[in-house]
């Protein structure tokens, strides 16, 4: 069974930065892409971003130039980097991998 744990959430004004960390651990067999969603309030949950186990990264196009994704292999565990932060950002950010999902971090920013 796989856990993931994600990190780093908060209030942030607009075009702040912050950085989500997402720990898996458990029996990690899978080898699908681990990904972040975006779920804004009120509204469904939407990939923002991923990365393959090659390293390959896919973004949404709202979050290109902005976002960047990365993982730390040897630590089982993928980050969201978050510049230039806008309002439409504000919601919870779930991490994904395969059929297992975290719990979620919140991320408000303000005007």
């Amino acid at each position: 069974q796989v856990r993931l744990e994600e990190s780093g959430g908060g209030l942030v004004q607009a075009g702040g930065s912050l950085r989500l960390s997402c720990a898996a651990s458990g029996e990690i067999f899978v080898t699908a892409p681990m990904v972040w969603y975006h779920q804004p309030p009120g509204k469904q949950r939407d990939m923002v971003a991923a990365i393959t186990e090659g390293g390959t990264t896919h973004y949404a196009e709202h979050v290109k130039g902005r976002f960047t994704i990365s993982r730390d292999g040897a630590k089982n565990t993928v980050f969201l980097q978050m510049n230039s932060l806008k309002s439409d950002d504000t919601g919870v950010y779930y991490c994904n991998l395969g059929k297992a999902w975290g719990q979620g971090t919140q991320v408000t920013v303000s005007p």
